[in-house]
């Protein structure tokens, strides 16, 4: 029996519906329009898309969207300047600042100028840090691992107990899922490069994240009968049938495993509406803060 498709675009625009109805409120209470800071520097093509759908998402619900953009030729200190203006601008209720940025750059020093209370992406090292931690909270949760749990509890509200193996350890994805399903009282695995008899660990998992970057690594005999699985992973594969020459496909064989497993998210139209519905979703919770 095939998969259920965990419908991202479905998914993503109930959340942001949700967000639309509490922007109307805010507004209506007298309070100020919750604002979004994006913060591009230079000219990455794949970086302006993303940038331009953030800002149109916000747009739809209500958000103002502040577009700043610096020149792949900026500074350390030019790019930290800006984003401590921000930091003082009280119209700006996050900052997004997108990555990757322009080698020569220092990622972890931006990331840590970004105000706490701001950390609209979730990345600051101290919201990290209360993820870790057993009975702390962080102010904001990473938006795609945020969006990845919230597929997730639709079709799993209980995961205690559960079995997860998480494919990947990356900074972005990998690591903040897995506390995450820590916190819900899951059993995690992680797995990498050094994991040994890696179909066998993957095989184990009642709930399957695949963030590794691999496109359709994950085979269908990999993946336990009646498992969920949640494909993070966005790869472009050549295709000369295609008019752009290439297909999108994550890191799980999805006509495989869809045959196997009980859930599964497609690729494109699963997790990727969700990191920005996510996103929206902080944006509203940092004006909250902003204002008690």
């Amino acid at each position: 029996m095939a998969a259920e498709i965990l419908d991202g675009v479905a998914i993503a625009e109930q959340v942001r519906m949700n967000v639309k109805k509490e922007v109307e409120e805010w507004v209506a209470s007298g309070k100020p329009t919750p604002g979004l800071a994006t913060v591009l520097v230079g000219d990455n093509p794949a970086s302006a898309v993303y940038v331009r759908s953030k800002q149109k998402a916000c747009a739809e619900v209500g958000i103002t969207s502040y577009g700043r953009i610096l020149p792949a030729t900026a500074t350390q200190e030019e790019v930290e300047n800006l984003v401590k203006e921000l930091n003082a601008d009280p119209m700006v209720n996050g900052i997004l600042v997108q990555l990757p940025l322009p080698a020569g750059l220092d990622e972890e020093r931006v990331l840590n100028a970004i105000s706490l209370e701001k950390d609209v992406d979730g990345f600051h090292p101290v919201n990290i840090g209360r993820l870790a931690q057993k009975g702390r909270n962080p102010l904001f949760i990473p938006c795609t691992p945020a969006g990845c749990m919230y597929m997730l509890n639709k079709v799993m509200p209980s995961l205690e107990g559960v079995n997860a193996v998480v494919l990947g350890r990356s900074n972005i994805v990998g690591m903040p899922v897995a506390l995450l399903l820590v916190r819900a009282n899951a059993t995690v695995t992680i797995c990498h490069s050094r994991t040994k008899d890696l179909p066998s660990v993957v095989r184990s998992a009642d709930v399957l994240i695949a963030a590794v970057g691999r496109a359709e690594m994950v085979r269908g005999d990999w993946v336990k009968p009646g498992a969920v699985v949640i494909d993070v992973g966005i790869n472009r594969v050549d295709d000369p049938t295609r008019p752009r020459g290439y297909r999108l496909v994550g890191d799980v064989a999805y006509d495989e495993v869809k045959e196997v497993a009980s859930h599964i998210t497609p690729v494109p139209g699963g997790v990727g509406p969700m990191t920005i519905a996510m996103l929206l979703t902080n944006t509203m919770q940092a004006a909250k803060i902003a204002h008690g």
